[in-house]
């Protein structure tokens, strides 16, 4: 009777090469976001000095093959630091410019509709009671005004700098 070989649970078991290669793609990606941020939230960073020459040398390179080439020893260097923290940190910086644009887009929304529809400061009056719509009446009757003479639109910004003021984030 033939006994079955024992296994050692404690024995550490080697990623596939396939998840190594994910991990080292995953590492070039972080290091490639690190070579598009400026210098300043770069230095926000407590990278090895090694890797911040790394990064700023990339950073004027123009051709593909030299950039991958640069990326890739980034990736390599990255190895040797706890990159998730520095993702954390770069994802929150996304997260925070994605509901930045969203909020401007919402305001843009509510400046177009107060221009062109005369029931919607009704609605924006009901949505925010804080609001001064004395101002608000004022700034809308001035630029559509302004538009109608085509003059510039000092109104029109005036009118989003006041709906910035109203709209909490």
């Amino acid at each position: 009777m033939q006994k079955e070989p024992e296994y050692d649970d404690t024995e550490a078991i080697e990623p596939s090469k396939t998840q190594r290669k994910k991990d080292m793609h995953a590492l070039q990606a972080i290091g490639e976001q690190l070579v598009e941020l400026d210098p300043k939230k770069l230095a926000e960073f407590d990278l090895p000095e090694i890797l911040t020459d790394a990064i700023a040398l990339a950073r004027p390179m123009q051709k593909h093959g030299a950039r991958r080439r640069q990326l890739q020893y980034i990736g390599r260097l990255m190895r040797e630091v706890d990159a998730s923290p520095i993702q954390e940190r770069l994802d929150s910086w996304q997260q925070n410019s994605k509901q930045q644009t969203a909020r401007l887009h919402q305001l843009e929304r509510w400046r177009e509709r107060l221009l062109s529809d005369e029931h919607a400061l009704t609605e924006f009056a009901k949505q925010y009671p804080q609001a001064d719509l004395q101002r608000l009446r004022l700034l809308i009757r001035n630029a559509q005004k302004e538009k109608a003479a085509e003059k510039p639109p000092k109104s029109f910004r005036l009118l989003f700098q006041e709906l910035q003021g109203v709209v909490e984030v």
